[in-house]
Formats: C-alpha cells, structure tokens, sequence
C-alpha cells in the first residue's frame, strides 16, 4: 500500500524491470504463451494421441482455458467440467477487480467466524474487533518483520488463501491469536511457509498468459485511480492484486483490444460446479460464462464460498454426486434457468480441527 507518489513509483519501476526482464531472457517465448496457444497445443496432443475428441475438467484459470478450447474445437470435445469459471468477458483486468471486492467478503466471512469463536481465540466476539486486530497485527509487521521475512505483504499473500477455502481459517486464527497474545511467531511463519509462498515460475508463467491473452490497460494513471477507487471499500485486496499484476501494464506483448469471444455453439452438454461466494471467479462472472455456454448446466453451492467445490475436503456428497453422474453417464440437472441445481454449502470448520 504506497505511503507516497515516491513509493509508489518505486513498485512501478520494479513491475517495469520485470516486464523488461522477461522480455529480454523469453521474448522469443512471449508471444506464444496465450491461452489460445496453450488450447492448441492441447490439441494438437488430443491428436497425437489419435483421440478423436477429450474429456476436460478444470478448475479457476483452467476453466477459462477450457473455454478457449470449445470455442475453438467444439468437435473435438466429448464431456467438460467447469468447477468455479472464470468469467471470460472480464479477462483480465476487470476480472481482477472483481475479485477485490469478492475476497473482501470472505475475509469479512473469516473475521466473522473468528468472532464467534472468541473463546477459543480471544481477538473480540464482533467481526469490527477481529478486523482491527488483523491490521494491528499488520501494522506491527510492516514495521517490525518476522525473521526479517515476512512483512504485511507476506502477511497479506498467507490470509489469502483463507479466501480461498475456509478450512485452513482455524490454522490462520491461531497463528494470528497466538502473534498477537504473546508474540510468538513460530505458528506464523508455519502458516506462511504453508500457504503464504508463491512459486517464481508460477508467477511468470501467469503473467506470461494473462499479460499477453489481451491488451491490459497501459496508462498507470487508470490503475491508480481503479485501486484508490476499489481500496475504499475492499482494501484487504485492492493494491496487493495491482502489483501482482502491474507487469502487465508494461508487458512487451500487446494482446488483442478484447478478449476471446467464447461461442457455445455446436458443444456437448457441460456440468459447471459453483459457489455463491467464491472469490476468486465471484458468482456473477460465472453466471456470464454459462450464458455463453448454452449446453451448460449449473450447480449452485448456496453459501459456498470455497475456490473448488468438488473432490474438496471434506467432500459435499451433493456436489460430488452431480459430478459422478456426469462423469459416468452424461446426466445432467434438468432445472430450466441459469441455476439448474442446487447444494447446501459445508458447514463451517470448527476451531479445534
């Protein structure tokens, strides 16, 4: 989060290096890492293989990618499953946005169940309390890193992916309880050695796709004013994901002015799995995604607020019995409409497991 326009620049620069290094070690590679490529590269394995068509099934990014690869070779698909779909029309910059305001109700869904269990974790019995002890807990280590490694952005990167599945909220809860009550970091550091630490090649790989998929807005000032905008009512969020993307507003690969147009037509049925609450590809885009996809029938996890809602665990049977049946026979739910079946969400974990 800049504290002036000096430090803000100085993470421009470095988005601007980053861009500029990739290009000078991989800009041969560049141009070709686009979902579009990496969709014909998958066909041109389902035909090495002598396989007349594939059965696909993907979660979050992958589901985009699947998207991709119906729309350009309806034929060649048999069955797909699409669990927690990226909405296509908002790659990549608005589907970012989106997501800024999606994780700040999960974090608020997190704080809330940390207030319920005052008891266990004595950081204040209303979600208001939880949420000022987060970012004092913050604050302390923005000033003062653990180990001189994990400052409020690794602290940030490690509570994230809380958003993206509830059960690792007792673990979180601890670590935070434990730091704050006593000092102790040892719980902190496991948590961010856990869940916290992100995969170099990973990082590149997806701006290497995403950056290059379509043509990201390349005036800072629009990124600023967006962030500002977003950061006023969904800060957990709002300046972490511009800098994980800000390489893409220097990218040396210009994409197409638009994303892939993703035409339905011609395509087998599809099963899409989705929770109301998912962050990370929110509702509403996968709902986008489904009125592109006629074949397509939707399974609502009602509160579900997980990135995945199949083969999880604990499992929802309700979920994973759609998913067998599908898998097995082709069956779809029949519920005309954009929510064509519905599952209770998993109950929330308890403070002990």
């Amino acid at each position: 989060i800049p504290a002036s326009g000096t430090a803000e620049q100085t993470l421009i620069n470095r988005a601007k290096s980053y861009a500029a290094d990739c290009e000078k070690r991989y800009g041969w590679l560049l141009p070709y890492m686009t979902s579009v490529d990496v969709a014909r590269d998958m066909d041109s394995i389902r035909s090495a293989l002598g396989a007349p068509k594939i059965s696909y099934f993907a979660y979050s990014y992958g589901t985009y990618l699947g998207q991709v690869y119906a729309t350009l070779f309806p034929h060649h698909l048999r069955r797909m499953v699409l669990d927690s779909t990226v909405d296509p029309a908002g790659a990549w910059y608005a589907d970012n946005i989106a997501q800024d305001y999606a994780f700040e109700g999960r974090m608020e869904a997190f704080f809330t169940w940390v207030a319920a269990h005052n008891v266990t974790y004595g950081l204040g019995s209303t979600r208001a309390a939880v949420d000022q002890a987060w970012y004092r807990a913050r604050a302390r280590l923005q000033a003062h890193p653990v180990e001189g490694r994990i400052g409020a952005d690794d602290f940030d990167d490690t509570f994230l992916q809380g958003g993206y599945s509830n059960a690792l909220w007792p673990g979180l809860a601890s670590a935070l309880a434990v730091y704050l009550h006593s000092g102790a970091t040892s719980q902190l550091i496991s948590q961010y050695q856990q869940d916290g630490v992100q995969s170099d090649n990973e990082f590149a790989v997806y701006n290497a796709v995403e950056c290059s998929d379509v043509n990201w807005p390349r005036n800072w000032a629009k990124w600023n004013a967006d962030t500002r905008r977003v950061y006023r009512t969904a800060p957990f969020q709002a300046w972490d994901n511009a800098w994980f993307n800000a390489s893409c507003a220097f990218w040396p690969v210009r994409g197409p002015a638009h994303p892939l147009q993703i035409k339905g037509a011609d395509l087998p049925g599809i099963l899409m799995l989705q929770g109301t609450l998912d962050a990370a590809t929110p509702y509403a885009g996968a709902q986008v995604a489904h009125r592109l996809l006629p074949t397509a029938r939707m399974v609502v996890v009602e509160g579900g607020g997980n990135h995945g809602q199949s083969l999880a665990q604990p499992p929802n049977t309700c979920v994973n019995g759609y998913l067998n049946r599908y898998l097995a026979t082709g069956a779809l739910p029949t519920r005309p409409g954009l929510v064509n079946a519905t599952c209770p969400a998993l109950p929330p974990p308890s403070p002990a497991s």
